[in-house]
């Protein structure tokens, strides 16, 4: 249950990711066209191509964390145990989660003090912190996805060990 409601949230994320890129891939062609037919971009399309890919990359971790595609240095254990490769990677998958978890109490603690200090976009005069606020669920659900692959690597490392 546990591992589907996991899956299911970062493959939403995932997804809403690759809508959110086309949606920039759409702004940056209209604003191409723009300055090409009629010699004026549109305005502040750089500033929203930044804040979306932003949120786009924050949508992408929790999948790339439960599927495990974060990269592997494996040159030093590739003659170690089954059970040994399984610990160092509960190790890894730990140490990752942590700093997500940390990552997304220091975003959230950056949000507020954007959203206090009244901090908006140069053009468009957008809020930054609710580009920044998008952030901490998706940082979370990674850290949570890491700590559950880091206990699913202890378990295996037991059952190979035996």
């Amino acid at each position: 249950m546990v591992a589907r409601t996991l899956e299911a949230a970062s493959r939403v994320l995932a997804l809403t990711g690759g809508v959110l890129l086309a949606a920039i891939a759409a702004l940056a062609t209209a604003s191409i066209l723009s300055r090409w037919l009629f010699a004026k971009p549109l305005m502040g399309d750089v500033e929203l191509v930044q804040i979306g890919c932003t949120i786009a990359i924050a949508l992408f971790l929790p999948w790339c964390q439960w599927k495990s595609g974060h990269i592997i240095v494996d040159f030093f254990t590739t003659r170690a145990t089954p059970a040994t490769r399984s610990g160092l990677d509960a190790i890894g998958a730990l140490v990752l989660a942590v700093v997500f978890l940390l990552l997304a109490w220091r975003v959230a603690v950056g949000v507020a003090e954007m959203k206090a200090n009244g901090e908006t976009s140069m053009l468009l005069a957008f809020p930054t912190w609710i580009t920044y606020l998008t952030l901490v669920p998706c940082l979370v659900l990674s850290g949570v996805n890491g700590l559950y692959a880091a206990w699913l690597k202890v378990r295996e490392a037991s059952e190979t060990s035996q």
